[in-house]
């Protein structure tokens, strides 16, 4: 039994979803956002607030891995600068609390879910809903963090398939 925690960064809202794989059952623990929104345009404290939020989901949730989507280039040079400071908060959070963290593309994000890394938004709600079997289709950012932990259920398993290691136990959980 593993407990990933998938992160979508953003320096408005950081999405998160957390969801629990046991074998080849995945169960639905809780998603939802950070919201920065409070902090105005003051750059550090939104930074905090997703590092304390991060840190709070951790210990609430108990994650054995962080998976979180990388920064797409296209973005403007500030966008993507700013973007990129709130997936070091995030990746601190994990770090700090010695919890392996993996990065993940948009495009193998989609790939994983959907089935092709040219899906939009609306398809990974979808295919986040089917998947986990959830009553209502989640928020935008939250989907988007479902689907990264997805994707690194699905790539973990793959990588070990391949290494050909025996998974280890921690915390009383396979991994």
């Amino acid at each position: 039994m593993s407990i990933i925690l998938g992160i979508d960064p953003g320096s408005r809202l950081t999405g998160y979803g957390v969801i629990e794989k046991q074998g080849r059952k995945f169960t639905y623990l809780g998603s939802g956002c950070i919201k920065t929104l409070s902090a105005g345009d003051n750059h550090p404290e939104r930074l905090q607030i997703i590092f304390a939020g991060v840190s709070e989901l951790i210990l609430q949730f108990k994650p054995d891995m962080v998976a979180v989507e990388q920064i797409f280039m296209g973005l403007n040079p500030g966008g993507a600068l700013k973007l990129g400071q709130a997936r070091g908060a995030a990746i601190v959070a994990a770090t700090n609390n010695g919890i392996e963290v993996s990065e993940y593309s948009a495009r193998q994000i989609k790939q994983a879910v959907v089935g092709t890394g040219a899906a939009d938004k609306s398809q990974v709600q979808h295919m986040v809903k089917s998947f986990l079997k959830l009553p209502a289709t989640p928020q935008e950012d939250a989907a988007d963090a479902l689907a990264v932990a997805i994707c690194h259920a699905h790539s973990y398993e793959s990588l070990i398939k391949m290494s050909g290691r025996a998974t280890k136990t921690v915390r009383g959980r396979l991994r």
